[in-house]
């Protein structure tokens, strides 16, 4: 039997504009190029350049505008964009369920404009910029600068003009001997590496200090594996103290570059969508120059309206060709409105984050990184949480120390025995400082490292420390015994 009645339900649908959103703001740096390259070639009444000022309008000129207002006013927008047809400023991925992908997409890129790139965000006079840039295009595809400093003097003053010395070469070289990655633009195998090692130096890491060492004082003897003498010259009998630093050694890059011999092929590098510099104990925060582009609306566009007003309203095609104008007009607004909005929501959330995790970035030292989730910077921003997901999922930032996923910097809490918030990566580190330290003949589980934690003022259960050890790709304590 039929039966008649009414039912209401509230659905929120989502206006195309907030889809140009949403869809823009996960987007990498590395794709935003892309993106606006292909919205430039698909609508032409959006165009690259700097926003032109409306010459000055007569009494006229102003009637006209008012009335094509309202003649635009009979061209009903549902006519022509439909929920179901916007396909043409679709973002790329559109239908795909790709908004929980691991992040950042690495953008593919040769070395030398990965090297370029992070040359632009050191606010280099043009003088400085100009060695810089000849320095990079000196760099060979194993990422080692092998042309001796004073021909690159004689290069610069001969095709360039530009005078300068080798100390001033020199200075500018160590400033890209700080980019990623580690290791880039050494001049010696020996140099490659304690740039590396410099990078990973916390202040606090025995191993790294001893490589450091080996390296700097011992470096003969380590590349004939004269360990015993390296021992030697450590004044040191202790055998493991000098082997765990060689393994540190060993696992380094000694080709940064990727060592391929065709400079053209392209290697993938993560592009940082944000630069923060320490400016002497003051944390500066830049967004990268590639989510700034220039765009405005086509002039030749709107003009096509006063053509429209001065015409025959009743002409059919003409109300067609005018419906297409607005159309892609209304596009190119939205689409240079979205890039703005996506500009200024990166900055709110990544100055959160900063805020948040402030002591940290200072220094690079990951006992300072204090428990973080979504909804602590959502809260700081007056945003929704998606928004804050969509951008700590997709984005990275360079800093003094490295290039990080946002993501890196959010984790849970543990709570002590003081009552205090400690972040679940430092307690990792424990975890794995433990395990790294353990009778491998009498591996400890997890029952037990949650006795060692709670001993240790960590309120911890057996469950959750099976969880850190599983992300930490630590095997159960049966697998790690040793005989």
């Amino acid at each position: 039997m039929q039966k008649l009645g009414l039912s209401q339900s509230l659905q929120q649908k989502l206006s195309p504009q907030q889809i140009q959103f949403i869809k823009l703001l996960q987007v990498p740096t590395a794709e935003l190029e892309n993106r606006i390259e292909e919205e430039l070639e698909i609508n032409p009444a959006l165009e690259e350049g700097e926003e032109q000022e409306a010459p000055a309008e007569s009494a006229n000129e102003e009637d006209t505008r008012e009335e094509a207002s309202t003649s635009e006013e009979e061209i009903d927008i549902k006519d022509y964009l439909r929920d179901d047809d916007y396909s043409g400023y679709k973002m790329q991925g559109d239908g795909d369920d790709d908004e929980d992908r691991e992040m950042p997409i690495p953008g593919a890129t040769s070395l030398h404009e990965q090297l370029m790139s992070q040359l632009d965000f050191l606010g280099l006079d043009e003088r400085l910029y100009a060695i810089g840039k000849q320095l990079i295009g000196s760099i060979e595809s194993d990422g080692y600068i092998r042309r001796d400093l004073e021909a690159i003097v004689n290069d610069l003053a001969f095709s360039q003009g530009i005078e300068t010395n080798y100390e001033e070469v020199e200075s500018v070289l160590k400033k890209i001997q700080t980019f990623d990655p580690p290791g880039i633009a050494a001049r010696t195998l020996q140099e490659c590496l304690l740039l590396q090692l410099d990078r990973m130096d916390n202040g606090h890491d025995i191993d790294v200090a001893v490589a450091k060492k080996i390296i700097a004082e011992c470096f003969d003897e380590f590349t004939k594996k004269h360990y015993a003498k390296i021992q030697k010259k450590l004044d040191t009998e202790d055998e493991e103290f000098v082997r765990d630093a060689i393994d540190l050694i060993v696992k380094l890059n000694p080709k940064p570059g990727g060592g391929s011999t065709n400079t053209m092929v392209k290697n993938q590098y993560v592009i940082p969508d944000f630069i923060l510099t320490n400016n002497n104990g003051k944390l500066e925060l830049a967004l990268n120059s590639r989510n700034a582009p220039e765009l405005r609306i086509s002039r030749s566009y709107t003009e096509m309206f006063k053509a429209y007003d001065k015409s025959d309203k009743r002409d059919k095609k003409l109300k067609e060709a005018v419906t297409f104008v607005k159309q892609k007009l209304d596009a190119a607004k939205w689409f240079i409105d979205a890039i703005k909005q996506r500009q200024h929501t990166l900055l709110r959330t990544m100055k959160a984050i900063v805020d948040f995790q402030y002591d940290y970035f200072l220094e690079g030292d990951e006992t300072k990184l204090k428990p973080m989730i979504l909804k602590d910077i959502a809260s700081m921003i007056n945003m929704d949480i998606s928004t804050v997901s969509r951008v700590a999922s997709s984005k990275a930032v360079q800093t003094d120390f490295g290039i990080f996923p946002l993501k890196y910097f959010f984790s849970e809490g543990i709570s002590t025995d003081s009552g205090e918030e400690v972040s679940s990566r430092e307690v990792k580190q424990i975890i794995k400082d433990i395990i790294d330290a353990e009778d491998k003949n009498k591996p400890l589980s997890d029952d037990k490292l949650e006795k060692i934690l709670n001993d240790k003022g960590y309120n911890i259960a057996r469950r959750t420390v099976a969880k850190y050890r599983e992300q930490l790709n630590i095997p159960v304590a049966r697998l790690r015994k040793e005989i």
